[in-house]
């Protein structure tokens, strides 16, 4: 499903504090990052979250900043951004492959609530229409999933109390 078929949605509800969340933006497209982190930013200051920044090199390094930022503790959630367009070389697919399953295996071996954000396009013109401030924005997609994340992670933990 592409976000043109997917129906707009509000943040998801989130009891308890206003929560805080890491951002970990791998800025190599800094525009079509910034779009997305901007969107972010927009629906994180919603709900009064509390979120901080920071900068890896590459698509590559976003998995093992998350592993050392989750290991760190501190945060309620973590959003993960960057982008990788197709070039003339299978470096694209090595890159994409290994940057997405190491935020999957990092999300189900540590449980901590994560919103994906690595855009995988053929044309940086598709990393456009997907980080610019409309509906289709990435960025939102994944702060509100992050939310949602955030929302369960506490249900269940009052289940547990």
């Amino acid at each position: 499903m592409s976000t043109i078929d997917a129906p707009l949605r509000a943040p998801p509800e989130l009891a308890g504090p206003p929560p805080r969340v890491l951002v970990i933006q791998a800025p190599y497209y800094a525009d079509v990052v910034g779009g997305m982190v901007d969107g972010a930013m927009a629906v994180l200051a919603g709900i009064g979250a509390e979120a901080e920044v920071v900068d890896v090199a590459g698509a590559f390094e976003l998995p093992a900043a998350l592993a050392m930022a989750i290991q760190a503790g501190g945060h309620d959630g973590y959003l993960v951004f960057g982008c990788v367009v197709k070039g003339e070389t299978d470096h694209y697919d090595h890159i994409c492959r290994e940057a997405c399953r190491g935020v999957m295996d990092i999300s189900v071996a540590t449980r901590a609530p994560i919103g994906f954000g690595l855009l995988t396009v053929h044309s940086i013109q598709q990393a456009i229409a997907r980080s610019s401030p409309d509906r289709h924005n990435k960025g939102v997609e994944a702060a509100n999933a992050v939310i949602g994340q955030i929302a369960l992670a506490r249900k269940f933990t009052e289940v547990a109390e």
